[in-house]
């Protein structure tokens, strides 16, 4: 079939298929059409296969057929974009041959790595300086050509008037780890993206992080050492067409039928407690921690004021459980359930793979920014599992994406704030392994204190023997494994995704009055609890919390969706901070709430009875002078109301913290 035949060909089957939409493209100043192969092939199958062995010239052909349409607007250099090939076009990077070469196929993995948009010179024209002949040049190599000769006979030395430029970028596609079986490393390949690809609406899909599909022609890159040519050569993909697979929650595409089930749905009196149940339906019980979860894919409102000042709406969430709680699970089922969501293990991860790092990119010549997991995951949701394992620089990093929601990176001359409205849901498991059942939970969170503040909620997932309850859970996991089917819920995976997503995008309650006022209320009354004699009040709650409280109950009125945040939602929200404190800020010696127990790791009764102590040193200082024998410090303060044992636990940690020394045993001395 020869090239006027093609071009034909492709004139009347974009006549019968495509006309409307390439004058809806033309009108809306757009210059590409994109077409399905399926289409195609219907039409004639042998241009459909023609495409597939040499996809240059046909693509060429579709792209001249266009140009000699008689349409009203601007139809030059238009673009033709193919998609949904063949399954057998559909290969793997890693199995990406010679024999593919000049090919059409279709690849899929995520963008690891993007270049900026630079021009680039498809074709130049020179003019000859002895007999003013034009000369027209086809740049399609890597390097600049210049034409080697003239009809007159001249060689070399000619003018360059002009040359057509060319909008062109390179991103780094590696393959999904979904996608790959046992020990295998992810393959990387070179994608090349020119003009309506690389332009600002094409760009979103590309960012790092994205999952898409590119179908696109494979072409050989001559690997050069020290400016020799060498046998070998490098592959890379010249992209046709673009589709993107994995969206964010305001990505991902509604039709008009699912906005109306999902305006349905809403309507039923129960939905929260549907969506809730739905959410991990093979694991038993943990309601609240369920809750908490749903809460927090939903989200509250972010902020943004004129001053530039954005207040966060993701809600952080922390699990510290035994092990066999089931921590990993949900976790795994949630990164399942939410859009654009990853899974972090603690020991594999380290700050650079959360964060951002700096790596040496060879085909800009410099340094190129590589994103970690959680700016991969901007506007998605990303869990962190074993955070307890992780060392302590890597626990740092995470300080500013948690709250800022910012990575700021500043190496290799690479300075770069990226944004990271990154959810955080993690897991950890106790100090030593499990809970111990008389110890206070707070202690046994081995978690740097400011990293535990800025989660809105932490949730200590116990597994205490309990007749009853082992009889029901034993029964849940037996029956799960007896059949091998999914357990049945009243809302499927996909339609939780939909829903969750349709919230984010539409639904931006505002506090109500009474909302308003009963958070006030509880947050007021919480502070003020212990009205008494001591030195140092316990703080039962922060303002933290009570940002946590705002966002916890702007998601509860997303979740059916409402534009006011109803007092019911407020209530919801109290209900679980006041839930998550109750159990992990106790302080059991005034039976109180205390929230410095977790926020500095000493409570307010503790700090009560270091401020005694400190007292009675200053004192036998002035009578005793500078030598102070540590049996005199316990008996006043066995006077004093503060035990023997507890009275040296505390002149131990004025040690520890450089307010006394010993200078021989038994006695201290004020530094």
């Amino acid at each position: 079939m020869d090239v006027s035949e093609q071009i034909d060909l492709f004139h009347k089957f974009i006549e019968t298929e495509y006309y409307k939409d390439l004058a809806r493209q033309v009108s809306k100043g757009h210059k590409f059409l994109k077409i399905d192969f399926n289409a195609l092939s219907k039409f004639n199958p042998e241009l459909a296969e023609l495409l597939l062995e040499k996809p240059e010239e046909v693509i060429k052909a579709a792209e001249l057929a266009i140009d000699g349409f008689d349409i009203e607007g601007d139809i030059k250099n238009f673009k033709v974009r193919f998609f949904n090939p063949p399954d057998s076009q559909k290969i793997q990077i890693r199995n990406i041959r010679s024999s593919h070469i000049g090919e059409l196929v279709e690849i899929e993995g995520l963008v690891r790595q993007k270049s900026d948009v630079r021009p680039q010179v498809t074709s130049a024209r020179f003019e000859c300086p002895s007999c003013g002949n034009i000369i027209t040049v086809l740049q399609l190599d890597t390097k600049f050509k210049e034409p080697s000769r003239c009809s007159c006979g001249r060689r070399g030395k000619f003018r360059l008037i002009s040359k057509e430029l060319v909008d062109a970028q390179k991103i780094v596609l590696e393959e999904a780890p979904e996608d790959l079986e046992g020990g295998e490393q992810p393959k990387r390949l070179n994608v090349f993206l020119k003009s309506d690809l690389v332009s600002p609406m094409s760009d979103k899909k590309t960012n790092p992080g994205g999952k898409i599909k590119v179908s696109g022609i494979i072409k050989e890159i001559p690997i050069e050492i020290g400016g020799v040519r060498t046998t070998r050569f490098d592959l890379f993909n010249e992209a046709n067409n673009i589709e993107p697979i994995q969206e964010d929650f305001y990505e991902l595409e509604i039709s008009e039928e699912e906005e109306k089930q999902i305006l349905e749905m809403a309507k039923d009196k129960r939905i929260f407690e549907k969506l809730r149940d739905s959410l991990a339906p093979s694991i038993y019980g943990y309601e609240k921690v369920k809750e908490a979860l749903l809460l927090q894919m939903l989200g509250g409102v972010i902020k943004k004021r004129d001053r530039g000042d954005v207040t966060r709406g993701d809600i952080h969430i922390l699990l510290v459980g035994d092990p066999g709680s089931g921590k990993s699970q949900i976790l795994k089922r949630i990164s399942v359930v939410a859009p654009k969501s990853r899974y972090v293990s603690g020991k594999g991860a380290t700050g650079a793979g959360l964060t951002a790092t700096v790596v040496k990119d060879e085909f800009l010549r410099g340094w190129a920014l590589e994103a970690g997991a959680l700016v991969l995951t901007n506007k998605g949701l990303c869990c962190i599992d074993e955070l307890d394992k992780m060392t302590v620089e890597d626990q740092s990093a995470m300080h500013e994406g948690l709250e800022q929601q910012t990575i700021t990176i500043s190496k290799a001359n690479i300075q770069a704030t990226l944004r990271a409205e990154t959810t955080v849901l993690a897991a950890a498991n106790p100090k030593f392994g499990r809970f111990d059942p008389y110890e206070l939970i707070a202690k046994q969170i081995d978690l740097p204190t400011t990293l535990l503040n800025r989660f809105d909620l932490i949730f200590p997932m116990r597994d205490l023997p309990e007749k009853e309850k082992d009889e029901k859970m034993a029964g849940f996991i037996l029956r799960l494994h007896q059949s091998s089917e999914k357990p049945e819920t009243a809302i499927a995976s996909e339609m939780i995704k939909k829903y969750v997503s349709y919230a984010r995008r539409k639904v931006f309650p505002k506090l109500t009055d009474a909302a308003l006022k009963e958070i006030k209320e509880f947050f007021v009354n919480m502070r003020n609890v212990s009205e008494g004699e001591e030195v140092i009040r316990a703080i039962p709650i922060s303002p933290r919390q009570l940002e946590a409280l705002i966002r916890l109950s702007e998601a509860s009125a997303k979740a059916e969706l409402h534009n006011k945040v109803l007092k019911k939602d407020a209530r919801r929200a109290i209900e679980l901070v006041h839930y998550c404190l109750s159990q992990i800020g106790l302080d059991p010696d005034t039976g109180k709430i205390d929230i410095d127990r977790l926020v500095t790791g000493i409570s307010a009764s503790q700090r009560n009875e270091i401020v005694i102590v400190r007292e009675i040193i200053n004192e036998l200082e002035r009578v005793l002078g500078k030598e102070i024998p540590v049996e005199d410090v316990e008996r006043e303060a066995e006077i004093k109301g503060v035990e023997k044992d507890k009275a040296n636990e505390i002149i131990e940690k004025l040690k520890r913290t450089g307010d006394v020394f010993s200078p021989k045993h038994g006695v201290i001395s004020k530094i």
